[in-house]
């Protein structure tokens, strides 16, 4: 496997993009959310391109995809996330619609960019 450069790959970019967007979503969470939900969240959002740029440092496809998959997990886990928050009314209907189209994309992105990989 040739080593991805990161930056280049759409994944990342658009993991980068959930990073800014959910940072921008959790300042309205309350207060008391702080080192909950609010945490969780973002920490998901992070972990999403984090797991990317680390697996383009391994030296198979093999190793590359354990990253991807956590990468997909924490997409799973940041949708859930998400639905709590619509739930406790902390993201408006609007905004909960768009915020689930946009990482369910992701979650079709990083499936299908895992399944080119060479295993």
């Amino acid at each position: 496997m040739g080593r991805h450069n990161f930056k280049k790959l759409k994944i990342w970019n658009e993991g980068m993009i959930l990073v800014d967007e959910t940072y921008k979503m959790v300042k309205k969470f309350p207060d008391f959310e702080k080192f909950g939900l609010t945490s969780q969240i973002t920490r998901c959002a992070v972990s999403i391109p984090s797991n990317i740029a680390e697996g383009t440092s391994k030296s198979t496809d093999k190793h590359f995809n354990k990253y991807i998959e956590d990468s997909l997990g924490s997409a799973f886990e940041w949708e859930t996330q998400l639905n709590i928050a619509y739930r406790q009314k902390y993201v408006s209907q609007e905004n909960f619609q768009l915020f689930e189209n946009k990482i369910q994309q992701l979650q079709k992105m990083l499936s299908g960019f895992k399944n080119g990989l060479k295993l």
